[in-house]
């Protein structure tokens, strides 16, 4: 046998070795067949076992609601509270443990829908769920630490200063509650961008360089989700909140380039 053809001969080896671990990695490990019928059966039981974990994390954060609540009226520098209704702080106390347990509970009902969907996912699929079930808590509870630091305290000085000398500061206690915990959560949902990235490039629907070509639109897009997603209408929130989304998206791009996609 001559060198090029032991060349060749190497070539295809490498050829069939890489062509077979493509093939290892889209396989379905221990695949078991299932009918419809335990596909709901299973969906039902990981969903009650989410709901039961969910509501005991509620009512956990019942029995401490109090100190959650002044811990999310700091931001307000002091602002008087009142109660405009009988029975308001006593729903805002339940408003408020309810997405607090959601919230702690959340890695539990991820977990349980990573178990739900495994048996569907290939080798090549189940090796992103790791990155991303530690990247969207992190990101979530990163979301939230941003809007309780930043876009909170800038949304509600704005709105105490302006006509502070014409009106005295004194709020529903139950419409700053919506007011914060609507920001909270819609700020922890934006700052998933990244992991949404991440998946997109892993399983190759789009590349790094599709994401950077489109920057325009993001830049517009950015700012319209900061103005449809923060409650208050300052410029200044918006702004903060548009700034983070770019800031993510383009972090996103930087870790879709460094898994080579």
């Amino acid at each position: 046998m001559t060198r090029s053809q032991e060349a060749e001969t190497a070539t295809k080896t490498d050829i069939d070795v890489d062509a077979t671990s493509q093939d290892v990695l889209d396989e379905l490990p221990g695949e078991v067949e299932m009918s419809l019928f335990d596909h709901l059966e299973e969906l039902r039981r990981r969903i009650f076992y989410s709901l039961i974990v969910v509501v005991l994390s509620a009512i956990a954060c019942f029995v401490f609601v109090k100190q959650i609540v002044q811990l999310l009226e700091i931001p307000a520098q002091g602002v008087k509270f009142l109660q405009l209704a009988p029975g308001e702080y006593f729903f805002v106390s339940i408003k408020v443990a309810g997405y607090t347990g959601l919230v702690l509970a959340s890695p539990f009902v991820l977990y349980q829908i990573v178990q739900f969907v495994l048996p569907g996912l290939t080798r090549r699929e189940r090796r992103l769920l790791i990155p991303v079930f530690m990247g969207s808590t992190v990101l979530f509870l990163s979301g939230l630490v941003f809007a309780y630091l930043a876009l909170i305290p800038a949304a509600l000085n704005f709105f105490i200063t302006y006509g502070a000398d014409v009106v005295e500061q004194s709020w529903s206690i139950d419409k700053y509650f919506e007011f914060v915990l609507l920001l909270l959560f819609s700020t922890g949902l934006a700052f998933q961008i990244p992991v949404v990235q991440l998946l997109l490039g892993a399983l190759n629907i789009v590349s790094s360089k599709m994401m950077l070509s489109g920057w325009r639109l993001v830049i517009m897009g950015a700012v319209v989700l900061g103005a449809v997603l923060t409650p208050s209408t300052d410029p200044l929130t918006q702004s903060l909140l548009a700034g983070a989304v770019l800031g993510l998206y383009f972090g996103g791009i930087g870790l879709v380039k460094l898994i080579g996609k």
